[in-house]
């Protein structure tokens, strides 16, 4: 299977994350997922491990922080569709993405074995995705006190993901 075809409207999401949803292309969440889950293996791939540990300015996240932020926000936005595809109405909880990377450990890991999460997590996010009725994208559920699709949480995720594709090649590379 693959979203409902259209894009997230704006009672769809807090309006913090349509910056995010701006930047997908197209009408299709599982494509746009398909295609940033290309881009990101093409530009990960060109970045060895001493420049991974490159920071662009002091205090700022080193690349592989970037890559595990990217991996747990994912994570943490698909746990979020999952529960509300299957029709839970607890409302979630945010996060904090700055006190997770300080506790992340990205320093102490091989480079390749960030990548390689960070590919695992995407296959995960997709096989869910593929597997969702079409009546579960237009769920909506409770995050972090705001409103939130499945099928805007998907947008968000690929948006996420292109937002720090553009910081990584800008600021990093």
């Amino acid at each position: 299977m693959s979203g409902i075809s259209g894009r997230p409207g704006p009672s769809e999401h807090a309006p913090y994350y349509g910056k995010y949803i701006a930047l997908v292309e197209g009408h299709d969440a599982v494509a746009a997922l398909e295609l940033s889950s290309k881009e990101s293996r093409s530009l990960l791939g060109s970045i060895g491990e001493e420049r991974s540990h490159h920071r662009y300015a002091e205090g700022k996240w080193s690349l592989r922080e970037v890559l595990l932020h990217v991996s747990d926000a994912e994570r943490v936005f698909v746990y979020r569709a999952l529960r509300i595809a299957r029709g839970d109405e607890t409302p979630l909880e945010g996060f904090d993405p700055d006190e997770w990377i300080g506790r992340a450990g990205a320093a102490a890991r091989p480079w390749p074995n960030i990548i390689e999460e960070a590919a695992s997590v995407r296959a995960a996010s997709m096989t869910l995705f593929h597997s969702l009725p079409a009546e579960a994208w237009l769920r909506t559920g409770t995050a972090d006190g705001s409103p939130i699709s499945v099928r805007a949480l998907a947008f968000i995720i690929a948006g996420h993901d292109a937002h720090h594709r553009r910081v990584v090649a800008e600021k990093y590379l």
